[in-house]
């Protein structure tokens, strides 16, 4: 159940791909079929390209990585959203398609003009995106055989969407999905949504692939101010090792046919959204690479928003902070610490800390508390709370980040760049 009173969801995901019952009880989006097939992009042989075909032209939103140094599909896919006449999303994992110059350009147009021809749409009406390794030229000759096996693969089942999900992994060690049914009002729709993500996740777009597709009707410009919106909260506000990708990408697509939501039914749709958004963004940081803990950073009376999301970055960015919740060290001076560097106002004689729910921190000044207890607790957390007040102003921010392993360490140590 969402925060509203006029919306409720059910996550209805069955996390086994052979089960009959995924076709049975169908709950996906109308008009939208998936596959996900093996080509053999990746030396591993994982599936590795994926392709969401829409029966109709409709409205696609996207929010791009904002790194200088961006991949040819961002590019090209950037420059057609947002849209109302887009009918496929192409992906491929195992290689980012970027820093390959023109090249690169070429292979993201072809991509897309392949999966034109088979759909029967125009090129520019395809969304591409691609991921993995990065500065080596796509193996077209794989990509265009990939492209035909998924064609002939699609299916509207949630065994292909679950297919399709797997398909745009890399380094993940989990698929992350989440297919649930929203009421707005009287009306009832259907919203699904895939994404990746493991290591180079920082904010500004994380370091991750994801596209949501629903048939609740909107047009171009509501979804595209709801994607935004929702990124803000979500996707933009998690980070695992701080590094922001040249390849971030995020889709919203509405098949939704019939009367747009009005502005009422758009905000109840724009809080599911964000929710949503939220839950797939938890996913990236708790499969981060190495990952044991997820860092729920809170901070509360900073100056403004902004203020408040600069110094939640800052503590979720320190490498300090991160070993510490590793060790389930409650060391309330490596975050209060990191507040105070951070670039944003705080009043440290209204500073308080909470780890867990304990006080650990007031006005300024350490206080008791069982650190035997509280680390025992922090140890047993999945999710570690971590509150800080910085002062009395109004300015709050929820943040998520992952902890700090020698896993992490030993896993990009080895891992081609």
């Amino acid at each position: 159940m969402s925060g509203s009173e006029n919306a409720s969801a059910s996550n209805n995901v069955d996390p086994d791909l052979s089960t009959h019952s995924l076709a049975e009880k169908n709950i996906l989006p109308r008009g939208f079929r998936f596959a996900g097939v093996t080509c053999g992009i990746k030396p591993s042989g994982n599936p590795d390209l994926s392709l969401i075909v829409s029966d109709h032209p409709v409205v696609a939103a996207g929010v791009y990585t904002q790194n200088q140094v961006v991949a040819a599909p961002v590019i090209l896919s950037r420059g057609r959203t947002p849209s109302h006449s887009i009918r496929a999303v192409i992906t491929n994992s195992g290689n980012a398609n970027a820093c390959t110059g023109e090249q690169g350009m070429l292979d993201a147009t072809e991509m897309c003009e392949q999966v034109a021809d088979l759909v029967g749409c125009t090129a520019e009406n395809v969304l591409v995106m691609s991921t993995g390794i990065i500065g080596k030229p796509l193996p077209m000759d794989c990509v265009q055989q990939g492209i035909r096996e998924a064609h002939e693969q699609l299916e509207a089942t949630q065994a292909s969407f679950m297919r399709s999900a797997e398909a745009i992994r890399t380094t993940d060690k989990n698929r992350k999905t989440i297919i649930e049914t929203i009421e707005i009002g009287q009306r009832q729709f259907q919203i699904a949504a895939m994404a990746k993500g493991a290591g180079m996740i920082a904010p500004n777009m994380a370091t991750m692939l994801s596209c949501i597709v629903t048939d609740a009707p909107l047009t171009a410009e509501m979804a595209q101010n709801s994607l935004k919106i929702s990124a803000k909260s979500s996707f933009n506000r998690v980070s695992v090792d701080g590094h922001t990708s040249t390849n971030d990408t995020l889709f919203l697509l509405s098949g939704g046919q019939g009367t747009p939501l009005n502005e009422t039914e758009l905000s109840i749709f724009q809080k599911e959204l964000t929710r949503l958004a939220i839950k797939l963004a938890k996913q990236l940081v708790a499969d981060g690479e190495g990952a044991l803990h997820v860092m729920a950073i809170r901070i509360d009376g900073a100056a403004n928003e902004t203020a408040a999301e600069v110094i939640a970055r800052t503590i979720a960015a320190s490498p300090l902070v991160k070993t510490a919740v590793t060790g389930a060290d409650p060391n309330w001076g490596r975050i209060v610490s990191a507040a105070g560097y951070a670039n944003a106002h705080i009043s440290p004689e209204k500073t308080s800390l909470k780890i867990c729910g304990i006080t650990i921190y007031s006005a300024g000044s350490p206080v008791e508390f069982d650190e035997a207890a509280l680390s025992e607790k922090m140890k047993a957390s999945p999710e570690v709370p971590i509150v800080l007040c910085v002062g009395d102003g109004p300015g709050t921010v929820q943040y998520w980040a992952s902890d700090l392993t020698t896993d992490y360490v030993e896993f990009n140590s080895e891992y081609t760049t």
